[in-house]
């Protein structure tokens, strides 16, 4: 028995409430062609402050700040994945998952996602301990990030899932990433871009998997309506990170307190 095919044996997947025939589905072909539209329209490649970052436009303090915020959310994607994990029954399904939380935590003390971020932050002039404290993320960047822990961990199995499918779209924002940061900051090394590289080759191994098991799992309209709204969901909490990191620190650059302020948590 796979992970790939059977949804109930991977962990507590409550089909949606409504009856539905398997031919009222979408084609594979059709259903996965629509996941990709969201990402076409709603993936936060597109939003202001990504295109300002890439492309040089932000100051090192917006940077500073979006680096800030952003570990919040990167230190919580563990968390998420344990919690998602500790209600999946299928053993070979947790098997292929946990490599996720390795990528970020690491495999020993001085490797992993997370210590490559702070790398990163540690390049543009903050104190990791500063980072890593929380002291000074937006509100409204708690807010989604935990919003999205939580959903993971009570959501059906297959929205669960599904919510990760955002990978499908990171690789090319990535990319633009690395370029636009080498080309247009000076703390930009291909060591304190290793974060995004590593990126590369870990979003594809996770989503190829997750895709597929989504895919097979979305058996009825329904369900892959289901799947829709949990991909739309998690592109909603990405956006409103950057909706908050522009407001506080682009336009208008009404910081809320407790926020962050320039200067604060520098070495």
């Amino acid at each position: 028995m796979t992970p790939l095919n059977d949804a109930k044996q991977a962990g507590k997947f409550d089909p949606p409430a409504r009856s539905e025939t398997r031919e009222t589905a979408q084609s594979t072909t059709a259903f996965q062609a629509r996941l990709m539209q969201i990402g076409a329209e709603r993936y936060h490649d597109k939003h202001p402050f990504h295109q300002r970052l890439h492309s040089g436009g932000c100051s090192l303090d917006q940077v500073r700040a979006w680096v800030i915020n952003r570990y919040h959310y990167q230190n919580s994607i563990p968390m998420k994945d344990a919690a998602f994990l500790s209600r999946c029954t299928n053993q070979e399904f947790r098997r292929i998952w946990r490599s996720r939380i390795e990528d970020h935590d690491g495999r020993s003390a001085t490797d992993g996602g997370i210590r490559r971020w702070l790398k990163l932050a540690q390049a543009v002039g903050l104190d990791p301990d500063y980072v890593v404290s929380g002291t000074g993320i937006l509100p409204a960047t708690r807010f989604a990030v935990d919003a999205y822990v939580i959903y993971v961990r009570e959501r059906p199995f297959l929205q669960a899932v599904a919510s990760s499918l955002t990978e499908l779209f990171a690789p090319a924002i990535h990319t633009q990433r690395i370029a636009g940061l080498l080309q247009h900051y000076a703390f930009a090394t291909p060591e304190t871009v290793a974060y995004f590289q590593h990126r590369l080759t870990e979003a594809p191994k996770d989503v190829s998997f997750g895709l597929n098991w989504v895919l097979e799992n979305a058996q009825t309209r329904a369900d892959q309506d289901s799947v829709v709204e949990a991909l739309i969901f998690k592109t909603d909490v990405l956006w409103a990170q950057l909706d908050a990191l522009h407001s506080a620190y682009v336009d208008p650059g009404r910081i809320p307190p407790g926020a962050w302020h320039p200067g604060e948590g520098c070495i």
